[in-house]
């Protein structure tokens, strides 16, 4: 293992303090329990939006709490849930008087204790809901979820979600708003190669230099098919595929496409591949109309990408445009 880290057993406490040291105007970072939260408060009479996860993916979960997001995320360690002291004690400091959402990205663990965090909050007079996000069409079950995994569209639902709430939208509205986007959204990934846990020491999984992974999740886990490694043209064709038959896509829909870095993929590929994803949903009569190109939920120092695509609506195309300031996704003011 050849990694930048001064002990394994410290490595995401050590990279925290130094997020909490590069974006002070932005967030605050809490231990004991340790939870990412916005510096400058949640407004009274405001929705707050959480979300969290294993670390490993930066910038999600933490790079996506600030202005217009998320208002707190909770890590757990690398690729392990957080735990509900951690969700309980984001939900009461961004508890604002109007409620409380949790998106839960679909992994089992995950899942599990943020139905305990929900109940614990209702314990304290909180009003918490949670919408679970399954977006990844690989597979119908994975190693750690029953049902298909949250990946991708898990980053365009938190945009949504805190551009709602700044626009002042109830809990019961901003929930529906999340369950819609997630009913509106699909995803699928692939690995050129595996990644390293600093716990483990050794990769999550081999690939041959011939061989890459079809379908695979955001900790390694299998996807559809292991085979031999095809032409980038040949790989996002493999991804769009399922991605606008799940839905099913129609011709005339506007859509927003995102092509996603799995931590060590080159910007110069992963536009290569946006050349390839845009002409087939072009090709499909889909109006592309607006898109993000880069690493926003990785898996690590993975090689590989994914793709995501929702279906937009004028609404979600507003709260799409809607300034955000947060350390990984900035526009507006």
């Amino acid at each position: 293992m050849k990694k930048l880290i001064n002990d394994p057993d410290h490595v995401v406490r050590e990279s925290l303090e130094g997020f909490a040291a590069a974006h002070p105007d932005l967030v605050s970072v809490h231990f004991n329990p340790t939870f990412v939260v916005r510096s400058d408060g949640v407004p009274d009479g405001r929705v707050g939006i959480l979300s969290g996860g294993g670390s490993g993916h930066e910038p999600m979960h933490n790079g996506f709490v600030g202005r217009g997001m998320l208002d707190a995320a909770c890590p757990g360690e690398v690729f392990t849930s957080p735990t509900p002291d951690q969700m309980l004690a984001a939900t009461e400091a961004v508890s604002a008087g109007a409620g409380v959402l949790h998106l839960v990205k679909n992994y089992t663990g995950d899942v599990m204790n943020f139905e305990m965090a929900e109940e614990m909050g209702a314990d304290e007079g909180i009003e918490v809901r949670s919408v679970v996000i399954d977006d990844d069409v690989a597979v119908e079950d994975s190693t750690y979820t029953a049902g298909r995994r949250g990946v991708g569209g898990t980053v365009l639902i938190e945009k949504m979600c805190g551009a709602a709430a700044d626009d002042g939208r109830s809990l019961e509205e901003i929930t529906d708003l999340a369950r819609r986007c997630n009913s509106e959204v699909r995803s699928m990934g692939m690995a050129l190669t595996s990644c390293t846990v600093p716990s483990a020491g050794e990769p999550t999984f081999q690939l041959a230099d011939d061989e890459m992974e079809i379908g695979i999740g955001i900790h390694g886990e299998p996807g559809r098919d292991r085979m031999s490694l095809e032409s980038a043209d040949a790989v996002v064709e493999r991804l769009m595929g399922p991605i606008l038959s799940d839905l099913p896509f129609h011709s005339g829909d506007d859509v927003l496409l995102f092509v996603n870095g799995m931590g060590a993929t080159p910007m110069m590929e992963l536009y290569l591949c946006y050349r390839k994803a845009a002409a087939m949903a072009e090709d499909h009569g889909l109006n592309v109309v607006r898109n993000l190109v880069g690493p926003y939920i990785t898996s690590l120092e993975m090689a590989g990408l994914s793709i995501t695509m929702m279906r937009m609506t004028d609404d979600l195309v507003a709260l799409w445009d809607a300034p955000v300031q947060t350390p990984g996704l900035r526009w507006g003011q």
